[in-house]
């Protein structure tokens, strides 16, 4: 069977940096320290006044087709992934597409296009749909473009505020790719959930609280399911596990039930026993509360080993490097958290062809996916291609009286008109309205 798979990927973070120690923390009266030790991150990306979800989409996207050589003909597909979208019928993908034929050769006339709408793990479900349809021998020879893009903004004091970011991530899905081959395995965990959404709005009504526990649930029954075909994950068989990341210290959570749920009944729970204790197991107690107090308590303990440490360190940590700089990006943050770990992996001279990525993917409302991915011969160049480190210094550093201009400029429900911070370049921008009030689009050299 031909292998099918992400063949090469693109990022493109908006181009204005929120420092939140140094910027938010003070203007908001607390420790730095809750921002970069709690939530785990040091700044967030936020769009400039001519950028948008189209332009941040289409520009990952031209980079992409340009580093590999490619045409609109070579493109079968285009599905954009958003929770950000700004029409309830025309699709981000059209409006991706007409950039990207003002640049090239050619037009997407033939190619199928989409947008998926489930919260972060839309980007994932996008990856899926391009897998299947190459799997069904419909796509004629041609690849796919899968774009997740968001601008991840919260209303102005909201708890989530300082979770904020804006980015797109690109993904060419291909057979004979050069960067992860896709499994066949999926495990699924899903339920009805009112943990974040939007009903009829733009900034998301969030009960942070429910929202953490539904995400950890929901990754629980997806990895049971993914067991019940793939088998018993044990932590040696993946070298990085790339989490959704709202922000880095949701995943801290989401690595510690992970990692207690793979090592039951193995060598490690053995080896563990003398000093913290075997997991509690639910038929050795009365009842509920009893028995989740007990397993807490083994929790705390867990977190303190060296054995947990180290595998933290080694599996989860590099995952959330470029996360931690840029902030929530919906549906393309688990897609930065599998370039962080290749990125680092790269830069430390690892050798990973061959090798597994355990990818979990989550969305409120609220559904998770946990697959493998098989790291490919090539991934080193496709990685090395990427410019992310220039991106993020290239980003102006927002004072707290820009960030509250910028922010304004991209409330929907506000008509602002704010300067531009950057002075675009080789990218496209957003050009004002049309007649029917539709988002115009131009490219600058």
């Amino acid at each position: 069977m031909t292998a099918v798979g992400i063949d090469a990927i693109e990022i493109w973070t908006g181009n204005l940096k929120l420092d939140l120690p140094g910027t938010f923390a003070p203007e908001k009266g607390e420790d730095p320290e809750k921002y970069t030790k709690g939530l785990g991150l040091n700044a967030s990306s936020f769009p400039d006044s001519y950028e948008d979800i189209v332009t941040m989409g289409a520009n990952a996207a031209h980079r992409l087709m340009e580093r590999k050589g490619l045409e609109p003909d070579d493109i079968g597909r285009i599905d954009v992934a958003t929770e950000s979208s700004f029409d309830n019928s025309k699709p981000v993908s059209t409006y991706v597409a007409g950039c990207l034929e003002g640049v090239f050769d050619g037009d997407f006339h033939h190619a199928n296009k989409g947008e998926r709408k489930f919260a972060c793990i839309a980007g994932t479900q996008s990856l899926d749909d391009a897998y299947n349809w190459i799997r069904a021998g419909r796509n004629r020879g041609r690849s796919a473009l899968v774009i997740a893009t968001d601008t991840a903004l919260y209303a102005r004091g909201d708890a989530g505020e300082a979770t904020q970011g804006a980015g797109a991530v690109a993904m060419l899905i291909s057979e004979d790719p050069s960067l992860v081959e896709l499994s066949t395995h999926q495990g699924y965990g899903s339920a009805d959930e009112t943990d974040f959404l939007k009903p009829n709005q733009q900034f998301p009504s969030v009960d942070g609280k429910r929202s953490v526990q539904v995400y950890l649930a929901r990754m629980r029954e997806a990895v049971e399911d993914y067991e019940s075909v793939a088998g018993d994950v044990h932590p040696d068989d993946f070298e990085f596990a790339p989490f959704h990341t709202p922000f880095p210290g949701m995943v801290r959570k989401a690595a510690m039930l992970a990692y207690r749920h793979v090592t039951r009944d193995t060598a490690i729970e053995d080896e563990l026993a003398d000093e913290i204790g075997r997991q509690p197991r639910r038929e050795a107690f009365d009842d509920e509360e009893t028995f989740h107090d007990a397993v807490r308590e083994y929790m705390d303990s867990l977190k303190e080993t060296d054995q947990y440490r180290e595998w933290y360190d080694a599996t989860i940590d590099p995952t959330l490097s470029i996360s931690r700089e840029v902030g929530n990006w919906y549906t393309g943050s688990v897609h930065v958290a599998r370039v962080s770990a290749l990125k680092t992996a790269l830069e430390a001279g690892r050798d990973l062809t061959g090798e597994t990525l355990l990818v979990g993917s989550y969305g409120s409302g609220a559904q998770a996916e946990i697959h493998a991915e098989t790291i490919v011969s090539g991934w080193e160049d496709e990685i090395a291609a990427l410019n992310v480190d220039e991106q993020l210094e290239a980003r102006y550093d927002l004072s707290w009286e820009d960030y509250e201009e910028v922010h304004d400029v991209h409330n929907h429900e506000m008509d602002v008109d704010v300067e531009e911070f950057t002075a675009p370049e080789s990218e496209f921008v957003f050009d004002g309205w049309g007649r029917m009030g539709e988002r115009k689009y131009r490219y600058v050299e």
